[in-house]
């Protein structure tokens, strides 16, 4: 049994990664249902916290059923880390996970993210910080390095480590790489295979299928594998992957039946969190993944991305479900 600290996240837990606009009840909903073993939120900004932002406080809302679930801050200022970190173990969730890994210019330029790779001993030191400041385990995810000349993982998690964190997720990428090119495993098996470790680490990175997931588990021995842009529109890949490395055998792929249904309940859960102009904005990037593989899908995908009112969804979801009632889905990989 994988333990971050005294939390039970499973004998080879599958993560759904922390992902903005991706991971909010609604979706993480779905992936529970599915078998994902230990979720995490949307990253939120330390900064909005501590200011009492609204969009930043909505952000650490979960259910009892997501249990165990953690809860990702980010920002650039020790101090404010460290408060922000105080505030999220008001809301009580299992793990307090720190995000270092986020590429994307407006975090990453600005010092938080990935971009604190640039600086280890402040990383260090925020880490310190919070893992002082707080009861609960606190985890990190972050990436190889900055660029292919600074991919300091093997040393940086072991000091991570030995401030206190609890487990570690690594995308296998640095943050100059964006999502482009494969995800380098080797140096996520470098850290695993460090004698002085101790703690869980978590590959993260191209794992898109039950057969790559197999693979990566074997080939590189890691305590878990996290999930993140395959889970996007299609969340029984935690089921499939789970069946796949327990049998041996491909689960049959959703039929469009289960899809239509899916994605409607995604939908109404969205509205209902966030209303429904969000609701609908946010749910879009999903639709692309939940009918992937019918053919001649265009016209109504783009009439689903451009929908503006709630009633115009869910009468476009009752078209494709006559349209396409016969036809055989296939998987998404």
């Amino acid at each position: 049994m994988v333990k971050i600290g005294e939390v039970e996240v499973g004998e080879f837990p599958l993560l759904l990664a922390p992902m903005e606009d991706v991971s909010d009840p609604p979706f993480r909903a779905l992936c529970k249902e599915n078998g994902a073993d230990l979720m995490f939120t949307e990253f939120i900004s330390s900064e909005g916290l501590i200011r009492d932002a609204a969009k930043s406080v909505q952000k650490l809302d979960f259910f009892e059923y997501e249990r165990p679930l953690g809860i990702q801050i980010f920002g650039n200022e020790i101090e404010s880390m460290r408060q922000a970190a105080a505030i999220t173990e008001e809301a009580n969730p299992d793990i307090i996970d720190i995000n270092y890994g986020c590429p994307v210019k407006k975090v990453a330029c600005k010092g938080a993210g990935a971009g604190i790779l640039q600086d280890i001993p402040k990383m260090v030191a925020m880490t310190r910080e919070i893992v002082q400041r707080v009861d609960k385990p606190v985890t990190v995810k972050t990436r190889l390095g900055w660029d292919e000349s600074t991919k300091y993982i093997v040393e940086v998690a072991e000091r991570l480590q030995d401030v206190g964190i609890k487990a570690i997720s690594i995308h296998g990428r640095t943050r100059k790489q964006m999502y482009k090119g494969e995800a380098d495993w080797s140096l996520i098996e470098a850290v695993k295979n460090n004698p002085r470790m101790h703690i869980p680490v978590f590959g993260n990175g191209d794992v898109d299928s039950p057969q790559k997931a197999l693979e990566m588990k074997n080939r590189y021995g890691v305590d878990g594998i996290m999930i993140g842009r395959a889970s996007i529109g299609y969340p029984w890949i935690f089921k499939e992957i789970k069946h796949f490395m327990a049998t041996g055998e491909m689960l049959a792929s959703p039929s469009l039946l289960e899809r239509v249904n899916a994605c409607r309940r995604h939908f109404e859960m969205a509205v209902e969190w966030k209303g429904e102009r969000l609701g609908i904005n946010e749910t879009r990037r999903h639709y692309t993944n939940y009918f992937k593989g019918i053919t001649n899908f265009k016209e109504y995908r783009t009439q689903l991305v451009t929908a503006d009112y709630a009633v115009d969804v869910y009468r476009i979801l009752e078209e494709i479900e006559k349209e396409f009632a016969d036809i055989e889905m296939v998987h998404p990989y």
